[in-house]
Order: structure tokens, then C-alpha cells, then sequence
């Protein structure tokens, strides 16, 4: 037997829940992933897995094996990753979360870079918002904008992103421009984002100076989805607090103008974020440097757009 190879099969098992995802992930046949964890058991003379028709239930043996054989393979990969020298590419298949418009906007435009860097790593890219399981899913890393709330993920900060406000020309000639925040309360409109987590509308932040303002806008749509918020500001429909790259080729064909232009916002933290349980591989912080350095030129463009605002 193959008592490494029977590790991470048995880890995966416990960390998907049941012998049919564990070897979907790993790519092999179910009986041969069952088969590797009942020679597992037959060397170590006790039962990890209690099954049934419907899940699998770890014994307290198998509790504790897990725990210690994670680390165990955890510590091997890393130390397999630490032996990397600059004469050798990182190789193998990394997987990233990230919403759409990161995706979209982003890190598929500069993706050619990349490759031409790392030519033998493939990249699997999940495109939402959703909620994620990491281990489960067998996710390496995730991109996410905002503070990260869950403790049980390590949180790298990558950046940050600025947002502007625009609306589209044909909704400036039916309502006009707004001079203050106060008056997206009042006369005019805007386009709602739906916080996935909380299922509210999020509220638009302002600051000029030592002035700050917290708007709860009127809004005739509400969308989850950056794309969709873009495309129903471009509509006509509502004005949008959008992220500057989000809108730079709308605002070139002159879909959206920039309104209140002497109001800023918070800025938007980017994040990359990865399980507890997982050490970063070479393949994959060479592709959390890289999208480091991306976020980092991407901050520098809007920092030059400022300043031509400015002048």
C-alpha cells in the first residue's frame, strides 16, 4: 500500500463529505478511492470512516488521523514547494474565485502575461460572488473585495480599488446633475447593489475634506452583480458609485459621465484569501505576487487619472 497516496485520499474524503466528490476531485474511480481507504484502515487495524446509504461519519480514530495526517501533508507540500529554485517554473493547476467583474475586467485581460511568466500553470477560475468552500471545492484562493469577516481564512491585502460616480448622458437630460449626495435622496435616482451576504441594499459613502455622508439612495433597480450595475447605469436608469476600471471603456464612448466630481469614497480593499488548513504552494504565490503587482499598477493608473481630474 501506498500509505501517502492513501492519506490524501482518506483527507479528501473527510474534507468533501463522501467517496463520490473525493474522487471527482482527485480524478479517479470511485472504488479505487474506496478501496485506498479500506487498506488504510486494514494497516492502521481500526475503523476511520463510518459508512452509510446517504454520508460518511468520521470516528474518533479517524478525527484524530485526519487531523495529524492534514498537517502531515500540508508541511510535505510546502516543503516541496521551499525546494523550488529560480531555474525551476512552478507547475500544476491553481484554482481562484473571484466575482465577474475582477474576472472580466482585470485578471483575464492581463492573463497573457502571466502565462508567458508561469507557461506551465493552469488556472481554473470560478466567476461569483457566492459563498465558497474551500476545502470541500478544493479552492486555493480567492480574490474579494472588502474586509474579510471569516476567521477561519488567512487574508492577504493585495490593494485597493477607488470608486467614482457616474450616469449615463440620456439620464442627465431627464433629471439633470446632482450638486450634493443629498439630493440622490431626493431627485434623483439611483442603481441599488444587493449585498449577497446580507441580502440589503448597500448603502453609498461620500467624503469631502473632513466631510463625510452615508446615503441610503432611491432606487428604481437593484442588481448583485457589478456587470449587470454597470450595464443598468449605461441604461439610463439611476447614477452608479462605480469602480473607475469598471467604467473606463463606457466613459472613453462616452456612455457615462462623471457626476459629483468633488466627492470621493472609501476605497475598496482587495483581498486574496485562502483556508487555514493550506499552506501557500509555489504556484500559487507566484500568482498572488502577480496579481499583487496587477492590483498595484491598476491603483497607479487611477492615481494619474486624479491628477489629471485635477489639472
Amino acid at each position: 500500500m501506498d500509505q501517502l497516496s492513501a492519506m490524501r485520499v482518506f483527507v479528501r474524503v473527510v474534507e468533501t463529505g463522501n467517496f463520490s466528490r473525493a474522487a471527482a476531485t482527485l480524478n479517479m474511480p470511485k472504488t479505487t478511492v474506496t478501496n485506498m481507504v479500506q487498506g488504510l484502515e486494514r494497516h492502521l487495524r481500526t475503523t476511520l470512516l463510518n459508512r452509510t446509504t446517504r454520508r460518511v461519519m468520521v470516528t474518533t480514530d479517524g478525527a484524530l488521523y485526519y487531523e495529524r495526517a492534514a498537517q502531515i501533508l500540508a508541511e510535505l507540500d510546502e516543503l516541496d514547494g521551499s525546494m523550488s529554485n529560480s531555474q525551476t517554473q512552478p507547475t500544476g493547476r491553481v484554482r481562484v474565485e473571484m466575482a465577474g467583474a475582477f474576472a472580466d475586467l482585470l485578471v483575464i485581460p492581463n492573463l497573457c502575461d502571466f502565462h508567458t511568466r508561469y507557461p506551465q500553470i493552469t488556472l481554473d477560475i470560478g466567476v461569483g460572488d457566492r459563498l465558497v468552500d474551500y476545502i470541500a471545492e478544493n479552492v486555493d484562493c480567492a480574490l474579494r473585495g472588502g474586509t474579510p469577516t471569516d476567521q477561519s481564512l488567512i487574508a492577504r491585502k493585495v490593494g485597493e480599488i477607488g470608486f467614482r460616480f457616474y450616469a449615463a448622458p440620456r439620464y442627465i437630460e431627464k433629471f439633470g446633475i446632482p450638486n450634493h449626495p443629498n439630493e440622490l435622496t431626493e431627485s434623483h435616482y439611483c442603481i441599488g447593489y444587493l449585498n449577497a451576504t446580507s441580502g440589503r441594499i448597500m448603502p453609498m459613502d461620500f467624503c469631502r475634506g473632513d466631510e463625510k455622508l452615508e446615503i441610503n439612495p432611491r432606487y428604481v433597480i437593484s442588481v448583485n452583480d457589478a456587470r449587470s450595475y454597470v450595464n443598468a447605469a449605461i441604461s439610463g436608469i439611476g447614477i452608479a458609485q462605480a469602480v473607475e476600471f469598471m467604467v473606463r471603456d463606457a466613459v472613453a464612448r462616452e456612455e457615462l459621465i462623471e457626476v459629483l466630481p468633488d466627492w470621493d469614497c472609501e476605497p475598496l480593499p482587495l483581498y486574496i484569501v485562502y483556508p487555514q488548513t493550506r499552506h501557500l504552494s509555489n504556484k500559487v504565490r507566484v500568482f498572488v505576487d502577480w496579481l499583487a503587482r496587477l492590483v498595484q499598477t491598476l491603483k497607479a493608473e487611477e492615481q494619474r487619472a486624479q491628477i489629471r481630474r485635477a489639472s
